[in-house]
């Protein structure tokens, strides 16, 4: 999913933050672009910092799968790059594992495990009817956290990168 447009606000990032890499994944949430952008905004927003999805849409024929340390340009639903963020934390386990923390950070709905489990249950249900596999409450899922690097003014807490704070 890289175009001209990541990675023109890669190469902005890679610039600020002193980078000299291109190693960047490209994401867009949820499963239409009405759901992307919405999503896309409680980023830009400050409310989400955290992404779950589940371990099967990972690796090879799929998704790459996140890794602490790892950089991801976020794309709306119209494919434009939105954020740059930095994975902090990657924690694999059963969907119903979710903690109240984790759902208040990933700043969806009432940002309850309730509504959490709720929604992602009916999401990756949508997914299993359409791919053919068996959705349970212990399907194995990737929990994320992360920090937002780019751009700067909604870089959290005036970072670019570790150690390296915005001027």
């Amino acid at each position: 999913m890289r175009s001209a447009l990541t990675d023109e606000f890669w190469r902005g990032y890679r610039r600020a933050a002193g980078l000299h890499h291109d190693d960047y994944d490209v994401v867009a949430f949820g499963d239409s672009p009405g759901m992307a952008t919405g999503l896309a905004e409680l980023v830009v927003a400050g409310i989400k910092r955290a992404t779950a999805g589940l371990v099967r849409q990972f690796g090879p024929g799929g998704e790459p799968p996140p890794v602490t340390g790892g950089y991801v340009v976020l794309l709306d639903g119209a494919d434009r790059p939105r954020a740059i963020w930095r994975t902090t934390e990657v924690r694999v386990g059963p969907l119903n594992s979710v903690d109240e923390r984790f759902a208040w950070d990933e700043g969806e709905g009432d940002r309850t495990r309730d509504w959490w489990l709720s929604a992602h249950r009916r999401f990756f249900e949508r997914r299993a009817a359409a791919e053919g596999f068996q959705m349970h409450d212990e399907i194995e899922t990737m929990f994320e956290r992360f920090q937002i690097v780019w751009p700067p003014e909604i870089a959290d807490n005036g970072q670019l990168l570790d150690g390296a704070v915005r001027k």
